[in-house]
């Protein structure tokens, strides 16, 4: 492809050989951009010289020898004595005397007459003065001799001589050719002679019709086929998105159009390299320290080579290769000087901030300290992007100027935004965030204003004995009450416009979780339901998995004390899939005690255990999360009848919420949850003095609280008519208060005292069944074992297949059904086998078979609906 679409100046360069072996001299000049084949061309006419037994005589300009006196005119002669004689060569000489290039011309013009002479000289703008003086000397006084003088040379390089090039221009014999690109057809003409015209399109727009760039790229893909050939890939894996390597052939043209074309042009290309879409004339000329007068030849130079589009690189691939010509501490200085000239220029901040990034991340280890004004820069930009939601780019902002910044009062104030920012997307990252700020303002470090968001960051947390010890600090009023009083005992309607008025923010964050929380334990906890999803959505749809997060735990928890087990369980299991799997932060214990509260009351033990059985975080109990966790795993421990180890749980969350001043039971009722495994253990005096507790305290005049308490004294009343009269009572309030599975719970326990002590033996018998339905309803298939022990239970409105489910697939038979059943109802394989008259070795294999179809490993994950496939009237 080496002469597409430079046919007319082959024929151009051909006539003047033509001409000069005839009998008269020729000038040409070719002019073009670096890489377009100014090279190409000369070597064309050498061959075509030579062919003719033409002499021949060659130089090639160099940078460093600019300065050399006659260094040119040394390259031409070199060889022939005749001619080597006519050149000073002793250092110091004088410049050149007219008697010295009379002597050149005359060597020159003899040589002619036996042979025509060809002298060429590539990239002339480099010659030394007293080579192109003899050179023009040469092309005026030799108009008859058969000499051909070829010159190339690049323009807007900035370091040729103008006079000599005017002077070759008043000469009859002088012939000027201008090269440009290649055409897109020239480029599918290139395409086609190597066989992939369906890269023409790629091909033009990678090296923007410079034939040194394409034929570095056709020499790379000639090298990726051959690859993918040895691979058995053929042509059509190599095609594909196919892009140059980073220090491949493509790459090291680029770097030789850069060096050809001086060093302004290469300054430039990497100033705008580096400012990539936002690059101007004026910017790259500021960002290089030099008059836009003096970028503009490079500026010139590098758009008629195509490295340049517009005033900026075009394509990546380019733009990588001039930057790995910049040396790490360059591309540091450059990055962080660009920063603040697009900030001053009026650019967004964290467009300007971006290029402080890369400083960062070219560093090689050196660490560099942001100025005051790189800092702000840095702040202000990630709060732009905080405005679009783009979080993760906000913080590695505020990360770099925590890390860059010297002044230990602003990484204070850096990093507690951080710790706010941070909740977007990880609590543990937040939490670990605040402890330098939190820090910082007991040290008084930090401005007193950071005392408010910090302490709702903490109370977002559950950390309420940090935040109170911070409004104690600062004197302020809220240290008069708890924060936990202050947030169960919110105005719920004032909390509601609350959430109406505020936009989700990182200032707002702690401000509606507080009024969320209120809603949840408040007398109507089913508010909080259509709130909590809607501000979960709402983190959805602005990417902040932080968030959403915190509000898909609160939504699992109003869903909790309204009595939906299976939503609970779905929203806690999501929240905790949320969160890093390597959190180690305290607030996952917040999902995960819903999850094992609605688990367990399910029946489904195998899975809340896998909760319980996590190694728990040295802080667990430095928060209310932990406290509620630990309740979690003394209710798990009460169902699966492990009362002694559920009451020392109970007992435990008792002791710290009094030592903390918290003691509320709206928020965790530890005293009847205490007296419930009283019960279990025989202890009923000890479980009444737990409710009698309870109900002298100010909670006790909300229904859940009021109803918890009345259960538990019903329960240990000493006649009949007491415990009637209580349950009655707790039955009323519960069923106020909302929570469905408190309400099943207490009307099984009324309907059994009806039954069998309240002589009405029917009505109790309809209350025990319309428990055991409100309990499955709900989901709580625990329940429905202890209220109606043999009756099958059926789950309904599954929001997702739960573990165990049957699947589609599966074919009990009418003998597996039956055991499976038992089983699922805990009974032991011994009285399965005493129930359906089966040898206990006959129990054993049907559960094995039920195992492997439901692909299930215990029994403790047999789900309650079991039903026979397709295959019913089979037997075992």
């Amino acid at each position: 492809m080496t002469f597409v679409g430079r046919t007319a100046v082959i024929g151009t360069l051909d006539k003047a050989l033509a001409d000069c072996t005839a009998g008269g001299s020729r000038t040409v000049l070719i002019e073009g951009p670096a890489g377009c084949g100014k090279s190409a061309l000369v070597d064309a006419v050498v061959e075509r010289a030579s062919a003719v037994g033409a002499v021949v005589l060659g130089a090639v300009g160099f940078p460093d020898e600019h300065d050399v006196r006659l260094g040119v005119l040394r390259q031409l002669v070199r060889g022939h004595r005749s001619l080597a004689a006519t050149v000073a060569t002793a250092p110091g000489a004088v410049p050149s005397r007219a008697e010295d290039m009379q002597t050149f011309c005359a060597g020159v013009r003899e040589l002619s007459e036996s042979a025509p002479v060809v002298l060429y000289v590539d990239d002339v703008q480099h010659a030394d003065g007293d080579s192109l003086a003899h050179l023009q000397y040469l092309a005026r006084h030799a108009r008859s001799a058969r000499v051909l003088l070829v010159l190339t040379a690049t323009p807007h390089h900035g370091s040729g001589d103008a006079a000599f090039t005017t002077e070759l221009m008043r000469q009859p014999t002088f012939r000027r050719i201008r090269l440009s690109r290649l055409t897109a057809a020239n480029v599918m003409e290139a395409a086609r002679t190597c066989g992939r015209p369906e890269l023409a399109d790629r091909l033009y727009t990678l090296s923007g019709g410079n034939p040194l760039l394409l034929r570095a790229l056709l020499a790379e893909l000639e090298e990726l086929e051959e690859y993918e050939g040895h691979q058995g890939r053929g042509k059509d894996g190599a095609a594909g998105e196919f892009l140059p390597e980073p220090a491949g052939p493509f790459a090291q043209a680029v770097a030789a159009c850069l060096h050809r074309g001086g060093p302004v042009a290469a300054s430039v290309a990497r100033a705008a390299a580096l400012l990539g879409d936002l690059c101007s004339p004026m910017r790259a000329a500021r960002l290089l320290g030099v008059t836009p007068a003096a970028a503009h030849p490079g500026l010139a130079g590098l758009e008629a080579c195509g490295i340049l589009d517009g005033g900026r690189i075009g394509h990546a691939s380019i733009r990588e290769a001039v930057l790995a010509e910049l040396g790490v501490a360059e591309r540091v200085r450059m990055h962080r000087r660009a920063a603040m000239i697009l900030r001053a220029e009026g650019e967004p901040a964290h467009a300007a901030a971006k290029h402080l990034l890369a400083a960062s991340g070219a560093d090689d280890g050196t660490h560099w300290q942001a100025t005051p004004a790189e800092t702000d820069l840095l702040r202000t930009a990630a709060e732009e992007l905080l405005t679009a939601d783009d979080a993760r780019q906000a913080v590695r902002l505020l990360e770099l100027a925590h890390a860059a910044c010297p002044d230990e009062e602003r990484r204070d104030a850096v990093k507690m935004r951080l710790a706010r920012v941070a909740w977007r997307f990880d609590p543990a990252a937040a939490e670990q965030h605040l402890q330098a700020p939190l820090a910082a303002l007991r040290a008084d470090r930090l401005g007193r204003e950071h005392v408010q968001p910090l302490a709702q960051l903490l109370l977002v947390q559950g950390r309420f004995q940090d935040a109170a010890e911070l409004y104690r600090d600062e004197d302020r009023a809220e240290a008069a009450v708890s924060p936990l009083d202050t947030m169960l005992d919110a105005d719920t309607a004032e909390s509601e416009r609350l959430l109406r008025s505020a936009q989700l923010t990182e200032a707002t964050l702690g401000p509606m979780s507080q009024a969320l929380q209120s809603l949840i334990h408040s007398d109507r906890p089913e508010r909080a339901v259509s709130w909590t999803r809607k501000l979960m959505e709402d983190a959805e749809r602005r990417g902040a998995p932080g968030w959403g997060t915190v509000f898909a735990t609160q939504h699992a928890e109003a869903l909790l004390h309204t009595g939906d087990l299976r939503g609970a369980a779905l929203h806690a299991s999501r929240a905790l899939d949320t969160l890093p799997e390597t959190s180690s932060s305290a607030y996952r214990y917040a999902p995960a005690a819903v999850l094992v509260c609605a688990r367990s009351a399910m029946g489904q033990y195998t899975e809340a255990s896998r909760q319980i059985d996590q190694p728990a975080p040295a802080g667990l109990l430095g928060s209310v999360h932990g406290l509620a966790f630990l309740r979690a795993r003394g209710l798990h421990q009460l169902t699966g009848n492990q009362p002694q180890a559920a009451l020392a749980d109970f007992l435990e969350v008792g002791r710290v919420m009094e030592s903390w001043g918290i003691d509320r039971p709206a928020y965790i009722p530890w005293r009847t949850d205490a007296a419930e495994a009283l019960l279990r253990l025989g202890r009923p005096q000890q479980a009444e003095r737990m409710a009698v507790a309870q109900l002298a305290l100010p909670d006790a005049r909300r229904p859940w609280v009021r109803g918890l308490s009345l259960r538990v004294r019903g329960l240990t009343a000493a006649s009949p008519k007491q415990r009637l009269a209580l349950l009655g009572q707790a039955h009323e309030e519960l069923r106020r208060s909302g929570d469905r599975v408190a309400t099943a719970r207490v009307l099984a326990d009324l309907g059994q005292v009806t039954q069998t002590e309240g002589g009405a033996p029917a009505r109790g018998s309809t209350m025990i069944r319309t428990a055991w339905n409100l309990a499955r309803e709900c989901g709580a298939t625990a329940m429905c074992r202890d209220i109606l022990p043999d009756a099958p239970v059926t789950e309904t409105a599954r929001s997702r297949p739960q573990q165990g489910e049957p699947r589609a697939d599966a074919r009990l038979s009418s003998s597996e059904q039956r055991v499976a059943t038992l089983a699922a109802q805990g009974l032991t394989n011994r009285e399965i086998s005493a129930k359906l008259y089966l040898t206990v070795s006959t129990v054993e294999q049907h559960l094995t078979r039920v195992y492997r179809k439901l692909q299930i490993s215990s029994r403790g994950d047999l789900p309650m609906d079991l039903e026979l496939g397709s295959h019913s009237s089979a037997r075992s």
